[in-house]
């Protein structure tokens, strides 16, 4: 079986049920062949200027996949604004988004029209439109979120987003605007949340213990994986 180093940040699945791995400090998309091996999808390092490692990723319904670069190490490192890169379905890789406070969780709507990413330290969910050659422009303001700070994302069937928030310790549903429609509170951080699209709304959330950027390395088992029933089901990729 082939080997990549940790720090193995999100995936996704290609349409044809396909692994993708983000394989963030090599700057790699790595995918999971048929008989569990690893194999280099892409080599994104020459988009990832000072070598800072790549995070999230979310594959839309044309088959392209976008990625995010922190644009600093964190933890420990001086702040510096992240990117978003694509990767079509042609095999083609390109940045096409910069200037990003962190950017964090990735979704794309049902109608492929529009990418919403979070911005950790912008504390804002930030929508663009997606061109039809997988480019992305007209960068906004999708939601204010106050003292909100957003991880993982997802789209439900009614157009809100729910996001993780660690450091608050809560999962949160907020339409276009920033109007706040459902915040569920946690004992732990809430690092992604997912719906189910084909149920009648059940809201997965995975949550730890979280002491601060000092403390990643501990290695404590804290971990877990809460569900409860949400008010729609989900929309959109992932």
């Amino acid at each position: 079986m082939s080997t990549f180093p940790r720090f193995r940040c999100a995936f996704d699945w290609l349409s044809d049920g396909q692994l993708l791995i983000v394989s963030g400090r090599q700057g790699l998309l790595v995918r999971r062949e048929p008989d569990g091996s690893l194999v280099t999808h892409a080599d994104l390092s020459d988009l990832s200027g000072e070598g800072h490692p790549w995070n999230e990723i979310v594959v839309d319904g044309r088959g392209n996949a976008y990625v995010n670069n922190q644009g600093f190490d964190f933890p420990g490192g001086e702040f510096a604004p992240g990117t978003i890169a694509v990767l079509t379905a042609a095999g083609s890789a390109r940045q096409v988004a910069m200037g990003i406070a962190f950017p964090n969780g990735m979704a794309v709507t049902a109608d492929n029209s529009t990418l919403i990413v979070a911005e950790s330290y912008g504390k804002k969910l930030t929508a663009f439109d997606i061109a039809a050659d997988g480019s992305l422009s007209k960068g906004r303001v999708w939601a204010d979120l106050g003292e909100g700070v957003p991880d993982g994302i997802c789209v439900d069937a009614e157009g809100a987003v729910w996001y993780g928030d660690v450091p608050n310790k809560r999962c949160v549903r907020v339409r276009e605007g920033g109007e706040v429609l459902q915040t569920i509170e946690l004992d732990h951080g809430c690092f992604a949340c997912m719906l189910g699209e084909t149920d009648d709304g059940t809201l997965f959330m995975v949550a730890q213990e979280w002491s601060g950027t000092e403390h990643m390395q501990d290695g404590a088992r804290t971990g877990q994986v809460l569900t409860t029933q949400a008010p729609a089901a989900g929309a959109g990729w992932p």
